[in-house]
């Protein structure tokens, strides 16, 4: 599939992995919809890549019904879906003798994978309605997991817990739509250098990044974006969850 004139969505499309996504998508001619809770930055992002921006929580159904609705309307019904909303907590399972508090457990799987699950669903039924392209295809759903997903840290339980569902999903998801001509294909990035790390001193940065076996950094978010749009582009690839991360295994902490 060519991202050229082709509408997209991209959830947190507003920072990180997912402005990088977006802007990359743009570049290469994709009509691009941005969903997001951060209104600040969304918009500014989305003016100045041509694209649209819709505040949503991806969670809520009406809010994700209302975004892809409005997506639509500007861009037309979208063939790529990348999932890059997301959020994260340092919590034990027990702390200082108090157990993992329940609401914050719940919202971080709420988010990430209830979120992502909830956009899947709704911007892939959509989806069934497209004419094939000539390749056969009708669309493709790219979710954002973690290596947490397989290495979780002390504190992580929440988060591994929430990505480790997206990578369980994934190859259903994948057969489930197979005979509709839609892929879904997971990536678990590493250490990227977004935000979050960004807020850390430059010693722990350069820190984390030797931790990374080869390449020894932190990864670019323009590497992410530069993956996403190799899946899009590869129709063999399906099923799958990529790991992104310079063949770095996590330690416990």
């Amino acid at each position: 599939m060519e991202l050229n004139k082709t509408p997209v969505i991209i959830t947190g499309g507003a920072s990180g992995l997912g402005a990088a996504t977006a802007r990359r998508f743009a570049a290469a001619g994709a009509k691009v919809t941005i969903l997001d809770m951060n209104s600040d930055v969304g918009p500014k992002l989305a003016e100045k890549i041509g694209g649209a921006f819709i505040r949503t929580n991806v969670a809520e159904e009406e809010d994700v019904e209302r975004a892809i609705q409005a997506g639509q309307t500007a861009h037309g019904r979208a063939r790529v879906l990348v999932n890059c909303a997301g959020i994260g907590i340092a919590q034990k399972t027990v702390g200082r003798g108090e157990p993992h508090a329940l609401d914050a457990f719940r919202k971080v799987i709420d988010v990430n994978l209830i979120g992502t699950f909830n956009c899947i669903a709704k911007v892939a039924a959509r989806m069934l309605a497209l004419e094939p392209l000539s390749s056969g295809e009708r669309g493709v759903l790219i979710n954002t997991a973690s290596i947490a997903a397989y290495d979780g840290q002390i504190g992580q339980v929440a988060y591994a817990a929430s990505k480790g569902g997206i990578v369980g999903m994934t190859l259903p998801i994948a057969r489930d739509l197979a005979d509709k001509a839609v892929r879904c294909v997971t990536i678990a990035p590493g250490l990227f250098q977004t935000q979050l790390l960004a807020s850390l001193p430059k010693e722990a940065q350069d820190s984390l990044g030797r931790s990374v076996p080869h390449p020894s950094r932190l990864g670019d978010p323009d590497e992410f974006a530069a993956l996403a749009q190799h899946i899009v582009e590869n129709p063999m690839l399906n099923g799958e969850v990529i790991r992104l991360d310079g063949a770095l295994r996590m330690p416990p902490k």
